[in-house]
């Protein structure tokens, strides 16, 4: 039984020259996880927001051809008519939050659809505890990390219990094990209560092996559905199991590791000895940034927690973790925003001690949520306004943020980017005054696989050129290809300091997919396979 039905659907931005979507028609069955990937700016929040209405009842635009979920078209139907029916989960939690705590936040779906206050009271006790949050319940929700109010958005959604569940990158801001958690959670509901789940993801390593079907957004208006083997063998977006599939030659793409390993060993595929690409220790040098018993703390919640570390110019760091255990209170310590105690000294300063621009030439932050630093009307504008700042040449930041792989409409407002355009907006103007210790917090989210990999490189290129790059991060793809050290921190604390190889390898958490397909410390990216067939 089909559950969601697009026919001839086109959308087209107000003043655009190009549609969005064109003639796209597609069925999704009742109890189906369908995936939706492409590459970022082609569309996929779009065709999301198309199936409760939100587009073009709240976004504007022209949508031609008809959206029907459960036989009730969204041209009739305006998305609070729709929201029985529909979950709709955003890229930014934060910004559709309507409550002040958790447990309200949980409750607040149902008692707009009027259930009775004992069913919503069993019902987010339920949630609460299927999405693992029962000890945040009455925790404020700014004071939650990014992944934790990940978290309870989805929990909102489910909480009033929809037939449709859509999700706009909802493990970006997870660690690995919350991201296992809440997709374990998802399609549970799917296989045993028949709920229909349309999501969206760039981190796809993570997802693709839940996936009932695959819709693949190529940008040029068209949508591609189908077998999830079978369009990753053909897509755009090239997940580590679809490029080790290609460079091995096979026709389908395995969606799991444990497919891909047993293929691996029935065709008795084994490696030649790959030279590794990072060191195998960590090269003491000069030290550039670095606390000692730094403590930050958020009235009784004790963020960090005594750290001393050193950081040396030349070097990608990588900081990881769970959801919860510091990491983004580690970075706003050395940029020097936090009223924190303990040494914190950053190029020979101590940035909470001098003016904001003179800290900006020694540290600069790129937060999780990058439109906080975006003000100005257009892109051109936010560039321009960049490179006076710096004093860099008229140009520098938009040159960057082409360098990033973003080619942006000049004349478009930043709230009208994508999550990952406007994040490559921001890390082009922070990096644009070339500071010498540069902090970017999560800022693979929303990015695809081409765009991080030009991020990757790019912050190998600052690096040679002396930086010293700190990266919190919850992808172990990205930071296993673009760090020379990890950091892992839990409660507050480092728990392990060492070579990239080494940390990641020796955890099952952290493990790249590659990795686990071969043995962990033989090969930790599909571009150090070298492999022959016995």
């Amino acid at each position: 039984m089909s559950m969601i039905d697009f026919r001839e659907v086109g959308f087209r931005h107000s003043g655009a020259e190009r549609p969005v979507l064109d003639g796209v028609s597609l069925t999704i069955e009742e109890g189906d996880l369908c995936l939706v990937v492409g590459r970022t700016g082609t569309g996929k929040s779009t065709l999301l927001g198309a199936i409760n209405g939100l587009v073009p009842h709240f976004t504007g635009g022209h949508l031609s051809g008809e959206v029907s979920v459960a036989g009730r078209s969204t041209r009739t139907h305006r998305p609070r008519e729709m929201a029985e029916l529909v979950g709709f989960v955003a890229q930014d939690p934060l910004a559709g939050f309507v409550t002040d705590r958790v447990e309200d936040e949980v409750a607040y779906g149902m008692e707009q659809l009027g259930l009775s206050p004992l069913a919503m009271r069993k019902r987010v006790e339920e949630t609460l505890d299927l999405m693992g949050i029962a000890d945040l319940r009455r925790r404020a929700l700014t004071e939650l990390s990014g992944g934790q109010q990940q978290r309870v958005a989805i929990a909102a959604v489910l909480a009033a219990q929809p037939r449709v569940v859509v999700l706009d990158e909802p493990t970006s801001a997870l660690d690995p094990t919350a991201a296992q958690d809440v997709l374990a959670s998802i399609t549970t509901l799917v296989h045993e209560v028949g709920l229909t789940v349309v999501l969206a993801e760039h981190r796809i390593e993570r997802v693709m092996h839940a996936a009932d079907q695959v819709l693949w957004l190529p940008g040029d208006g068209s949508a591609v559905l189908g077998d999830p083997a079978e369009v990753f063998a053909r897509c755009d977006v090239v997940p580590p199991l679809s490029a080790l599939a290609r460079e091995m030659d096979w026709p389908e793409v395995p969606t799991s590791v444990r497919d891909a390993r047993r293929r691996v060993r029935r065709e008795q595929v084994t490696l030649r000895a790959p030279e590794a690409e990072g060191p195998s220790t960590v090269v003491a040098g000069p030290v550039v940034a670095r606390t000692d018993k730094l403590r930050v703390s958020y009235g009784e919640v004790l963020a960090v927690d005594d750290i001393t570390i050193a950081l040396h110019p030349g070097t990608v760091t990588a900081l990881m973790g769970r959801n919860g255990s510091g990491k983004s209170s580690l970075l706003w310590a050395l940029q020097g925003a936090l009223d924190c105690s303990g040494l914190v000294e950053v190029d020979g300063i101590d940035p909470r001690r001098v003016a904001p621009a003179r800290a900006r030439e020694a540290v600069s932050l790129v937060p999780q949520t990058a439109a906080d630093l975006l003000y100005l009307p257009t892109v051109a504008q936010e560039c321009a306004q960049a490179d006076r700042e710096t004093g860099s040449p008229a140009g520098t930041t938009a040159g960057l943020l082409h360098e990033l792989g973003a080619c942006l409409d000049p004349e478009r407002h930043p709230r009208d980017l994508s999550e990952g355009q406007r994040l490559a907006l921001v890390l082009a103007i922070q990096l644009v005054a070339r500071p010498t210790v540069v902090l970017l917090d999560e800022p693979t989210r929303g990015l695809d696989y081409r765009m991080k990999e030009e991020l990757a490189q790019i912050l190998a290129r600052l690096a040679a050129q002396g930086s010293c790059i700190v990266v919190s991060t919850h992808d172990v793809e990205f930071a296993a290809r673009a760090s020379d050290r990890t950091l892992v921190m839990a409660e507050g604390e480092v728990v392990a300091d060492g070579p990239t190889r080494e940390v990641c390898t020796s955890s099952p958490v952290f493990a790249p997919q590659v990795s686990k397909v071969f043995h962990p410390e033989d090969v930790l990216t599909v571009a150090e396979v070298g492999c022959r067939r016995g």
